[in-house]
């Protein structure tokens, strides 16, 4: 049975859902072939270049966006676009890929796994919140960013309604987002 060190790594673990990177192991004075050693006996799961995972966390329905944002190494991946728009329940938007911000000088030096959508944008301390414990833009950036990317008029609509409807934005962020988005009141789709 491991030690109060690998006691020490899950406890940081624990806060991201089970992951942790080969940095913060790093910084807890794990080196990267006892990373790999412990993975071989099954203490760590390898789930990407530099991101593992503690198995003795359960797991939960959020892991995904978790691990998607510790991914891109060198930069913290913030969830955004569609994928916020789904995690805060704002329309019926159902993406196919998450998507994850990185700053736009970050290059990623080896393959993007088919299910992420990266893009490269350098978002202000303020457009940075966090959902659930994980790094996510705030409502009102999400939005703006699916506008930018053209999601349907529709959907714009719903989520500024719901967004307005259920607290995640204040009446005047909605009268603006609908302003700079040409989207009238009430326009969107009803659940």
């Amino acid at each position: 049975m491991p030690g109060a060190v690998y006691s020490e790594l899950a406890a940081v673990a624990a806060g991201q859902y089970g992951f942790i990177t080969q940095k913060e192991a790093s910084q807890l004075g794990f080196r990267r072939m006892t990373l790999v050693r412990m993975a071989e006996r099954g203490q760590l799961e390898r789930r990407s270049q530099g991101v593992y995972r503690v198995p003795l966390i359960p797991s939960t329905p959020l892991d995904a966006y978790m691990e998607a944002t510790l991914w891109p190494r060198g930069a913290a991946g913030v969830l955004s676009h569609e994928t916020a728009l789904a995690l805060y329940e704002l329309s019926d938007v159902n993406p196919d890929k998450i998507h994850i911000t990185v700053p736009k000088h970050h290059r990623i030096r080896r393959a993007i796994p088919t299910a992420y959508q990266i893009h490269h944008e350098d978002l202000a301390t303020g457009d940075v919140a966090s959902h659930e414990g994980i790094a996510t833009v705030p409502p009102a950036v999400a939005i703006r960013q699916c506008h930018a990317t053209h999601l349907g008029p529709a959907l714009l609509a719903q989520a500024i309604d719901q967004g307005e409807r259920n607290g995640r934005l204040t009446r005047r962020q909605a009268d603006d987002l609908r302003q700079d988005t040409r989207v009238a009141a009430g326009s969107g789709v009803r659940r």
